[in-house]
């Protein structure tokens, strides 16, 4: 599991607003930190609900770039902390121009001139 990687991940039951079921996520957590013996990940998950892809913070996705069967998008207010157990399969990794929109997604998210 690698920055940048998509992971089908297992939210289990939602609750509220969070994400839950089975659904395509982000890692975000740096390399650094996911080669420790640290069991948890940070990850951005992922909507095929199109119509968040307006609201601040979102990136819209499409199928080329991830790998998945739809577009999508990632939806930063859902960031996240999984235990890694939750990952159940990798789809692929987005490209550095993609992640770094991520990055300035999660920074505006956070107030993080």
């Amino acid at each position: 599991m690698m920055y940048g990687e998509i992971w089908w991940v297992d939210f289990g039951s939602p609750f509220g607003s969070e994400p839950g079921f089975r659904r395509p996520s982000i890692i975000v957590q740096s390399d650094s930190f996911n080669q420790t013996s640290i069991h948890t990940t940070v990850v951005i998950p992922l909507t095929t609900n199109m119509r968040l892809a307006d609201f601040p913070g979102n990136m819209e996705l499409s199928a080329e770039e991830t790998g998945l069967s739809k577009d999508s998008v990632a939806v930063t207010p859902q960031i996240t902390v999984i235990d890694k157990s939750r990952l159940i399969e990798r789809v692929s990794i987005l490209p550095n121009y993609l992640m770094k929109e991520c990055a300035t997604n999660i920074k505006l998210l956070l107030g993080i001139a």
